[in-house]
């Protein structure tokens, strides 16, 4: 039988062991989250230049000046109330 003492330190190994992988699979998590919002972002930008290419030389605050006024736009809200008809998500 094992020495009490030996025990109480190989069960903390073990904790610490778990704690490690714990990390390490938190820090994947959160990698692949970034690199998920990071390509959706990239897509939007470039859907948005392909829509309003006249955005293209803007600078980032005059884009989003842009979208703003455009998000104000009375059609625009309307439309941004209501659910998409079609199942088309991007």
């Amino acid at each position: 039988m094992e020495n009490p003492k030996d025990e109480v330190q190989a069960v903390q190994e073990k904790i610490r062991q778990l704690e490690n992988r714990q990390k390490i699979l938190l820090n994947k998590k959160s990698d692949a989250e970034r690199k998920e919002r990071t390509h959706r972002l990239i897509e939007r930008g470039a859907i948005l230049e392909s829509v309003f290419p006249s955005v293209i030389p803007l600078s980032n605050e005059e884009v989003k000046t842009f979208l703003s006024n455009v998000s104000q736009l009375p059609e625009v809200r309307k439309l941004l109330k209501t659910e998409p008809k079609t199942g088309d998500a991007g």
